[in-house]
């Protein structure tokens, strides 16, 4: 077993906090007021559903539903790897190293993706870990039971109530080596210019184009809001589906599971139970035919020179992580 294996079970950033910090520790400036984040947090998930109800019928047909898609699996690609590779793998979890360029690509394509800013994200990812369906953490389902009539309940809160609650999490506490990085600290900085690029761009590729506003509309309609849309609920999904139900193959004192029909969308993120075992691997994906499609791209990466130290899970390892049976979750 080779030094940089080794280090796949070591404990990542957000256990070394389980030691120091037994329950949620709040600090910093006080939140936004609810009313306001509940606004802005109201635009983000109900905004795409929204527009897209009223748009729709200058979005479809001819070349402008053609290049919509086309750049709506452009913009899906990269905003979706900038979460699962850059925000997800690399900064909460340190499963790689990134050169700066690329580290920097990463970042701002996760930002583009519209689920917060680099170090809100991370930030609330690590305490979700380290109070993984227990007290404290942020998004779990079963807090509201596992039941039938409460897991309906807990999967609503999981997958979007959430994100509507005033409940801040310490960023000096949970990322204080992101908030040590100058460049993330500015991407972070820049979190609203990056999402309005985000969707401007694509209206802009649009009027290119075609020339035309409807045109433009389409584009906007399909790489912007939809993308958008679509990338959101997949996320958030690994926090609600992947914790109610699937498969749990590997030992891990949660609810985590695997869920397969998630896992080509999210990029390989629904192969959630391996992911809490060795939070730290950079594969999630580790049994037969489960694709991860983020391992991929970051075996890429290490083959061309641009990522280094990657934490890549070894039989042994696995092995010692599998449950003795496995389990599948019903809720």
């Amino acid at each position: 077993m080779d030094a940089v294996s080794e280090t796949l079970l070591e404990r990542p950033p957000e256990s070394r906090v389980a030691n120091a910090l037994p329950e949620p520790i709040l600090d910093g400036p006080p939140p936004r007021p609810l009313t306001s984040a509940r606004v802005v947090t109201s635009l983000l998930v109900a905004g795409p559903l929204v527009a897209v109800a009223v748009f729709i019928p200058l979005g479809w047909g001819g070349t402008k539903t053609v290049w919509g898609l086309g750049m709506a699996v452009a913009f899906y690609l990269f905003t979706g790897f900038g979460i699962s590779a850059g925000f997800h793998r690399l900064f909460a979890h340190h499963s790689y190293r990134a050169r700066r360029a690329l580290k920097i690509v990463l970042a701002v394509a996760g930002t583009m993706a519209l689920e917060g800013s680099v170090i809100s994200w991370v930030t609330t990812h690590r305490r979700h870990h380290v109070f993984s369906d227990r007290p404290g953490d942020p998004h779990s389902p079963v807090s509201h039971g596992t039941n039938a009539p409460t897991a309906t309940r807990g999967f609503l809160w999981a997958h979007v109530g959430w994100l509507f609650a005033s409940d801040p999490t310490s960023q000096t506490r949970y990322a204080p080596d992101l908030l040590r990085d100058p460049d993330l600290v500015a991407i972070d900085r820049l979190f609203p210019v990056l999402a309005i690029f985000s969707l401007v761009i694509p209206f802009g590729i649009g009027w290119a184009v075609t020339g035309t506003l409807g045109g433009a509309l389409g584009v906007f309609l399909w790489a912007g809001l939809i993308r958008m849309a679509l990338l959101h609920h997949v996320t958030w999904s690994i926090n609600s589906v992947c914790h109610l139900w699937g498969r749990r193959p590997f030992t891990t004192g949660d609810h985590s599971a695997n869920v397969s029909s998630l896992a080509l969308v999210s990029f390989g993120e629904s192969w959630h139970n391996f992911h809490h075992a060795a939070p730290a691997s950079a594969r999630h994906g580790v049994l037969a035919r489960q694709v991860d499609l983020t391992a991929t791209l970051i075996g890429l990466f290490e083959r061309a020179g641009w990522v280094t130290k990657v934490r890549w899970p070894t039989a042994t390892q696995i092995e010692a992580l599998t449950a003795p049976v496995e389990e599948r979750l019903p809720f």
